[in-house]
């Protein structure tokens, strides 16, 4: 079970069953365990991927938001506001979640979204928006448990080589 309190110097804090659990943004040092915790929860490790986020999109648009337990990066979360697809107005966009396998149930990725749409709130969107794989079972409950449902745009897609 998760407690919400009020946020304390930008950071949100909620009491678990095995201590405080603490969001706030990426701290410098955070990307190396942000790194890791991305590689075991998808089997997958890009480095390159996480360090070209703020090139990307640009630092002073990206909103990177870390979950810490007893110090430690149990989660994270990555988006930021666009408006840039076939004339759709600002939205706020999900790029990444990540709850580590020992933190899932308990709050944390709850608490990651709520963090992230006070700051779209704040930046004066209307509305939330990610893409996932339909086979991404796991993610499309989190999302939908968060109140989301599908939106107006479908995703189309073309092979131009064999990916392996």
């Amino acid at each position: 079970m998760v407690t919400r309190t009020g946020p304390s110097r930008g950071a949100r804090r909620a009491a678990a069953t095995d201590g405080a659990i603490m969001i706030d943004t990426l701290r410098s040092g955070d990307l190396p365990a942000v790194i890791a915790l991305d590689a075991r929860v998808t089997g997958s490790r890009k480095p390159e991927v996480w360090r070209g986020f703020s090139q990307a999109f640009g630092a002073d648009q990206l909103i990177f938001l870390v979950a810490r337990a007893a110090g430690a990066v149990v989660g994270y979360t990555v988006g930021g506001v666009r408006s840039w697809e076939f004339g759709s107005p600002p939205a706020g966009w999900i790029f990444a979640v990540g709850v580590a396998p020992e933190q899932r149930e308990s709050g944390v990725g709850s608490l990651l979204f709520a963090a992230m749409t006070e700051r779209f709130t704040a930046s004066k969107v209307a509305f939330v928006r990610t893409m996932l794989h339909v086979d991404d079972h796991l993610l499309m409950s989190f999302f939908r448990s968060q109140g989301m449902t599908a939106g107006p745009f479908v995703e189309l897609e073309m092979t131009l080589h064999d990916p392996a």
